[in-house]
């Protein structure tokens, strides 16, 4: 078991990728999980569940769309319910509808902000009440490093994520004496279904820039957003970590 057992951690997006590799490594300390996914059926997260109680791991998901208002209320709502505390919120849920503005549509740009940016905010308030009268939580969301330096065709995902980096600040800010740690990982170009579709040719202009010469993996970020909701980050609050490989310093 870990230093803080039986934790309650929901984490959005956690069929699959970084979201996946978060739940494993709050695994390893015996926490109780709550994934929220959004995939058209439920393969991905029932692979992550079976390996999740293999372990022996008491671990659930449901089908939600985080990005509407009140089905995230009613899921925290729900968690808080039944186990009387939300301890970890993981912000992962995300999407890309990539194109260079002049052709972006306004239906392109508002599925973005409203899955990638909408959904923090939308989680984020619902677990602070809970959080602030147990006076005590941790929230982590997952970013990007286009946030800090753009990307042609991204002029949506860009803001989504950029917009998490200041809304992370913010909310440290007002919770801060109510010991909730609020905090943000910047994941670079990492091995996920996001990009296994690109291009080869894509993909090695990309480790091209890459100082450590490689892609990271979904475990990098997951262990970046584990060791943020530890003690041992404890004096950690409204940070952005950044996980990329040395493309942005």
């Amino acid at each position: 078991m870990g230093e803080i057992a039986s934790r309650i951690v929901l984490i959005t997006g956690g069929s699959r990728g970084i979201g996946r590799a978060t739940a494993y490594a709050f695994a390893e300390e015996g926490a109780r999980l709550v994934l929220a996914h959004y995939d058209p059926d439920e393969t991905a997260a029932d692979e992550t569940l079976a390996v999740l109680k293999s372990r022996g791991v008491e671990a659930e998901s449901h089908r939600v769309d985080i990005s509407s208002y009140a089905a995230a209320a009613a899921l925290i709502d729900d968690i808080v319910e039944r186990f009387g505390r939300v301890d970890v919120l993981v912000n992962n849920a995300g999407i890309t509808r990539d194109k260079i503005l002049v052709r972006m549509s306004e239906e392109e740009w508002d599925a973005v902000i409203r899955v990638n940016l909408k959904s923090v905010f939308n989680c984020t308030q619902a677990v602070l009440k809970p959080m602030m009268k147990q006076r005590a939580g941790c929230i982590v969301s997952i970013s990007s490093v286009v946030a800090e330096r753009g990307n042609f065709g991204q002029g949506n995902y860009a803001a989504s994520k950029a917009g998490i980096l200041g809304f992370t600040r913010s909310v440290a800010r007002e919770v801060a004496s109510r010991a909730i740690r609020v905090n943000a990982v910047a994941p670079g170009f990492i091995e996920t279904d996001m990009t296994a579709v690109l291009p080869e040719k894509v993909k090695a202009s990309f480790i091209e820039q890459i100082p450590l010469g490689r892609m990271g993996q979904s475990e990098d970020v997951a262990n970046a957003v584990y060791w943020l909701c530890s003690n041992k980050a404890a004096y950690l609050t409204g940070q952005v970590i950044h996980v990329n490989g040395g493309l942005y310093m």
